[in-house]
């Protein structure tokens, strides 16, 4: 579905407001703007009555298996006859952090619906491949795809599983239509049957068809597309502008009612590995609500299930889980830059803000914990350095590390910025490798990706003299520790290794000794040997160090940098300031400037800067 980005930015769309009256139309007779208001309203209350009937309509049961169609206002289905199967198979697989969905184990989903809070612009184009046109419009799948999951079909068959997707497809029947595809992954050299498809070591079947609408990518926050498993029946359901809904429900092929417990849900392209590319500046926020006999919030899980991918990116915030009507909100957008569930960061002097978005600073030198799995499966450590002798109270990253399993990475800023395992790796610009314990490597400039099985990830951007980190994980809620954590999901707290809370703000005593020694890395620990010092300095700050501590020349020069840059938010707007001081780069500006507002800030002992230099 998703590309996974390297650059972590932020995309705000900007409405700009123009008066549309003047003096002299102001005086003209109030009945016309009237009769307009009054169309206006008649429009939004249609619009929303449609949407709550499309709502409704997706719930309605079909007699029977079978295709049909529904107008707004009907409140039963209308057979009609159905089309005949696509003959393409949507691909499997893909680079994981292509999707994100609600996972609700242990409890089963029997239905998941999936729509879009907004689409911005109105004006957004799609162009994809097809029909040998590389850029035909609006050429794009809207899929509901369940998990991976054991079936009683694949009995016999050791390593096989089910997979199930529910499709929109603008252009597989011969125009837009919706089905269901099934596919036995694994299964083996023989299918089932002749009716099943062969598509290397796996078989795959697509049900018949029913004919849909065509819909445009500026149409799509009117669309929805459901999906259910119930009562031996499995049935997708679109309802599209204008208000209409178009169902085809057919038998439970693999069981997946038994077995569905997570959900993804995607725009991407028309099948057989293509991509669905938006124009420049869209953005989605996307829902995805799901039955599962439970008004709980479901667990966000990173997904790697469809080939179909977009040009959009997951963020700039990380998904939201709510458990009123159960669902995950996640929004895309082309400069996202997120892959994962969560999203943490350690930049600039260093500036710390957690997977809860609480942002304070971390000026303590040495090797320290930014975040820990249990069991280890999943670590990583950053080298702290001082600023002395011109800033002592300060520090930059000047390198970090990850253990994914038993495989190690660390980046650097020397003429080997990559190691894995403790061995010099050289990767080119815009290459990726895939290591043999599935971890993998990627990189785009001065960034570097690396990311597991699981969807965790580490991003590094090596800026010369200081590295910019993002730390990330597949599922979310997740139990881990570290500097970059809240406990207990609490963003006015972060906890020592020990358990011990700091309320925010964060004393200045009790983070730079108990906290900060609690998170040291011990030498026998430490990921980060192949970056040089094997004596690590260790060192913490004698008073707190803000950017009101500057003189008063330089916090003018820098503050005006991070203005200029586009920087507002009162948080991010003093942490770029120090940077741009303490680095000596306005450069260091930009990574605040498309920084996601934080939640909560924890900094304590600031004092409220008086003066300042013309």
């Amino acid at each position: 579905m998703r590309s996974f980005r390297s650059n972590a930015v932020a995309a705000l769309v900007m409405l700009p407001l123009t008066f549309l009256a003047s003096f002299a139309s102001a005086a003209q007779s109030e009945k016309p703007p009237r009769k307009a208001s009054a169309t206006a309203q008649r429009a939004a209350r249609d619009a929303e009555a449609r949407k709550e009937w499309g709502k409704r309509i997706a719930k309605v049961p079909v007699p029977k298996k079978g295709c049909y169609t529904a107008n707004y206002p009907d409140r039963q289905w209308k057979e009609v006859p159905c089309g005949a199967p696509s003959p393409y198979p949507n691909s499997v697989g893909g680079t994981l952090g292509n999707d994100v969905g609600p996972q609700v184990t242990p409890r089963l989903i029997s239905s998941a619906t999936g729509s879009f809070d907004s689409v911005t612009p109105a004006s957004i184009t799609e162009t994809g491949p097809w029909g040998g046109n590389p850029t035909a419009a609006n050429a794009f799948t809207i899929q509901m795809n369940t998990q991976f999951f054991s079936t009683s079909v694949c009995t016999g068959h050791p390593g096989c599983q089910g997979w199930q997707q529910f499709i929109y497809s603008q252009n597989q029947c011969g125009g837009p239509c919706v089905f269901m595809e099934y596919w036995l992954l694994n299964y083996g050299a023989t299918c089932p049957s002749a009716s099943w498809n062969h598509a290397g070591n796996s078989c795959w079947i697509n049900s018949a068809s029913t004919a849909a609408p065509a819909i445009t990518a500026a149409q799509l926050q009117n669309t929805t597309l459901t999906a259910t498993a119930q009562g031996g029946t499995d049935t997708v359901v679109l309802t599209s502008p204008g208000g209409g809904a178009n169902a085809m429900a057919a038998d439970n092929v693999l069981n997946v009612s038994a077995a569905w417990d997570t959900v993804d849900f995607i725009v991407c392209g028309d099948c057989c590995s293509t991509q669905a590319n938006f124009s420049a500046g869209t953005t989605l926020v996307q829902r995805i609500t799901v039955t599962d006999g439970s008004q709980l919030a479901p667990a966000c899980s990173t997904q790697a299930s469809t080939g179909e991918t977009n040009n959009l990116s997951f963020g700039p915030t990380a998904p939201v889980a709510s458990g009123i009507g159960p669902a995950l909100i996640y929004t895309e957008s082309s400069a996202g830059g997120l892959a994962n569930c969560a999203a943490a960061t350690s930049i600039g002097d260093t500036h710390l803000t957690t997977f809860g978005r609480t942002l304070y600073d971390f000026q303590a030198s040495g090797d320290f914990v930014l975040v820990e799995a249990p069991g280890s499966d999943f670590v990583v450590q950053a080298r702290q350095q001082s600023g002395a002798p011109t800033w002592p109270n300060a520090t930059v990253n000047k390198a970090v590390a990850t253990r994914m399993g038993k495989t190690s990475v660390a980046l650097c800023l020397n003429d080997n910025p990559l190691s894995v395992d403790g061995k010099p790796t050289p990767l080119a610009d815009g290459k990726s490798v895939v290591l043999p314990s599935n971890v993998h490597l990627s990189r785009a400039g001065n960034v570097y990706s690396v990311w597991d099985r699981n969807g965790n990830s580490l991003q590094a951007e090596l800026n010369g003299s200081y590295i910019n980190v993002i730390v990330g994980l597949g599922r979310w809620p997740e139990r881990v520790q570290g500097t970059l954590v809240n406990p207990n999901g609490n963003i006015q707290q972060i906890a020592a290794r020990d358990g011990s809370l700091l309320t925010a703000p964060f004393p200045f005593v009790d983070l730079y000794h108990h906290y900060a020694d609690s998170w040291a890395v011990p030498r026998e620990e430490s990921l980060l040997d192949t970056c040089g010092e094997r004596k690590v300095e260790r060192g913490l700050p004698e008073k707190p160090f803000f950017a009101e501590d500057l003189p008063a020349k330089v916090y003018t020069a820098a503050r005006r940098a991070c203005e200029q840059a586009g920087v507002k938010n009162k948080g991010l707007l003093d942490a770029c300031t120090l940077d741009v001081a303490v680095i000596g780069s306005e450069r260091a500006a930009r990574v605040h400037a498309r920084t996601p507002a934080p939640a909560a800030v924890g900094d304590a002992n600031r004092r409220r800067r008086t003066t300042t230099t013309k």
